[in-house]
């Protein structure tokens, strides 16, 4: 799953934890984790495709997020993206994602 946050993107995925309990969440840029799980122990390294990396429970995974849509109060996402770079790279999304809209 890609989250797409004011100020941070992660990928989290179901990845090598037999036990079901813990989920990778994974980021391209430093500090992008800590963001939304302060505590995490992330993991920095090459030769994978996002370079940071942490195991986080499923449960506050789900709280986390569940926090993150509860404070929601922009009423344009792109707008609330104050990190020039990573504005641009969601509209780059956004532009291609719109694409795949049905014609109404």
């Amino acid at each position: 799953m890609w989250i797409c946050l004011s100020d941070s993107f992660l990928s989290i995925v179901d990845k090598g934890d037999p036990s079901g309990q813990t989920l990778l969440v994974r980021a391209r840029s430093r500090g992008d984790i800590e963001k939304e799980f302060p505590s995490a122990q992330v993991i920095e390294g090459s030769g994978t495709d996002y370079a940071f990396r942490a195991r986080i429970s499923r449960k506050h995974v789900a709280e986390r997020m569940a926090e993150a849509v509860q404070g929601i109060g922009y009423a344009n996402f792109k707008s609330s993206v104050s990190d020039r770079r990573l504005h641009n790279a969601y509209a780059r999304v956004w532009g291609e994602m719109a694409g795949l809209q049905d014609e109404v």
